[in-house]
């Protein structure tokens, strides 16, 4: 419309959303429930907006200013919470870094990201430091946030006095919901982590598809233990939550003793958890002590659920609904998701499309296939990322034919649920012919001795790759690889069972519960000689 320059900026600011209104609009409908509770802090929704706005005018006063890029390396703690709405709400853009990278890792992506702020848990200042020595910046703010009572970098400023500032005066930013708020690095388990940026009408739209499609109430009370770091605690789950009014749970890190005695003793009625972490659950002594039956919702992603685990959920917690998200950083970040009532039904799927995104299956040429084919899975929709920092050629490929392409593999059913069979990495090429690490692994997964197993391939001579597979038995059993090979034989065509075994006492995962088969790769290519 034909307005004048005055009129159209005074519409768009009535008009903008920021992601920090999350919590600015449940403070005005429930100023006195409880929002967030970590440790010794019980903060009511209007305490923890009126500490966000505190740090953002802070952050303010410092030099930070719209588009800044604030980098925060620290494991879960509430400061880290209002840091993540105190960026939104000046327009800088948080750039969460995996707290358990070494120094070089973290300065690849405080050089891809261009970060102007830097801040970091008090032991995690030191490492931090060389990172920046090694990136050759010179950051506008260093501060660290003193939670463990390490001593942190001489001349790194105490990011907690910013929750303390005196200015309380609303911020109110007139800014476009396409632009980025977020720049969230790939988990990097199998190639260099890529900055996916992700804007305000992305994580909206991805908040209602959770919600609707994850069945998520105002009434909730919420667990959270896996990394704020990582895009689904941080915003398929307590973002919306915070959306919502219900109440959060945090804590420090996922430890399953520590998980079951706060859902006893915070009536914790909603969790999420990789399966890594449902199966320590499962097998921790505290399951049958605890009180647990206010716990009705449970939801699992990042890696594949076996199908063992799904049932003996269901039937050791009563009333129990299960939900699994499928998705990735760059869809904000769920796609489909598998709701109760299909849990038994469609085991192993990964659900349906949710409410605002559109998903299909295409051949190498991008042409859709039918149904039961396999080929890539890719999704269009407003939760899909604006793009990789600084990479045109990478974000190209991704949205190629004007579709963003996942690099997962999969089929739709007949009724269009969705199937995963493998990351694209992650088909092993043997002999002339493809085989789907998953398919080895739940046939693996399915002997009693077995509790964790990753399938890869490695490079072989003979069968240019060998399938290789490496098993955590279950504790207190002995467990001999020929018993392995032989329910191998039983389950599976020669063409796919395991040429390599190894048994280990753990397996390598990040922060999010994702098994890192690069890592495994590297480590266990020395057994295509044997």
């Amino acid at each position: 419309m034909d307005f004048s320059q005055e009129l159209q900026d005074l519409i768009d600011t009535t008009r903008s959303r920021n992601i920090s209104d999350t919590i600015r609009l449940s403070a005005r409908r429930f100023p006195r429930k409880t929002a967030l509770v970590y440790e010794g802090n019980r903060d009511t929704f209007e305490e923890l907006n009126q500490i966000v706005t505190r740090t953002a005018n802070a952050m303010r006063e410092k030099g930070v200013v719209e588009g800044d890029r604030v980098a925060l390396v620290s494991h879960n703690n509430r400061t880290f919470v209002v840091l993540r709405f105190a960026a939104a709400r000046i327009g800088a853009i948080l750039t969460p870094i995996n707290f358990m990278l070494n120094s070089t890792e973290i300065a690849y992506i405080l050089r891809q990201s261009g970060a102007r702020v830097l801040i970091a848990e008090d032991e995690l200042s030191h490492v931090c430091e060389e990172a920046v020595q090694e990136a050759g910046l010179k950051p506008l703010v260093k501060g660290f946030i003193p939670h463990t009572g390490a001593s942190p970098v001489d001349g790194w400023e105490n990011v907690d006095e910013w929750l303390q500032h005196d200015d309380t005066s609303e911020i109110l930013l007139s800014r476009s919901e396409d632009l980025p708020c977020l720049m969230m690095f790939t988990s990097g388990t199998e190639s260099r982590p890529k900055g996916a940026l992700l804007s305000t009408r992305s994580l909206y739209s991805q908040y209602v598809s959770c919600i609707v499609d994850g069945g998520m109430q105002p009434d909730d009370v919420e667990l959270h233990s896996l990394p704020l770091y990582h895009c689904a605690q941080l915003d398929c789950f307590l973002t919306p939550d915070l959306y919502l009014g219900a109440t959060s749970i945090l804590l420090r890190a996922p430890e399953p003793a520590v998980i079951l005695q706060k859902i006893e003793e915070e009536r914790v009625t909603k969790l999420f958890c990789p399966p890594t972490v449902w199966i320590s659950l499962l097998r921790h002594p505290d399951f049958e002590k605890r009180d647990i039956s206010s716990l009705k919702k449970g939801y699992y992603g990042a890696s594949v659920m076996p199908k063992a685990i799904v049932e003996e959920l269901l039937e050791r917690i009563p009333d129990f609904e299960l939900y699994n998200f499928y998705g990735q950083t760059e869809m904000s970040p769920v796609a489909t998701v598998l709701k109760p009532e299909d849990q038994l039904r469609k085991l192993g799927s990964a659900g349906l499309p949710v409410i605002n995104v559109e998903t299909r299956i295409v051949d190498d040429d991008d042409h859709e296939v039918a149904s039961g084919t396999v080929g890539e899975i890719v999704h269009r929709g407003v939760q899909v990322t604006n793009g990789y920092y600084a990479d045109e050629e990478k974000t190209a490929a991704a949205f190629k034919d004007g579709w963003f392409h996942s690099g997962d593999l999969g089929y739709l059913d007949d009724e269009g649920y969705l199937y995963i069979v493998d990351r694209k990495k992650d088909m092993i090429k043997t002999g002339g012919e493809n085989v789907a690490s998953r398919e080895v692994e739940e046939v693996l997964f399915a002997h009693p001795k077995v509790a964790e197993v990753a399938v890869f391939g490695i490079p072989d001579e003979r069968w240019i790759e060998a399938v290789t597979a490496v098993i955590v038995p279950r504790a207190d059993v002995d467990l001999d690889i020929s018993e392995l090979e032989e329910h191998c034989r039983s389950n599976l065509a020669s063409y796919k069972r395991p040429k390599r075994f190894a048994l280990v006492q753990a397996l390598p995962k990040n922060a999010s519960g994702k098994i890192l088969k690069r890592q495994l790769r590297d480590e266990y290519e020395s057994l295509a000689e044997v």
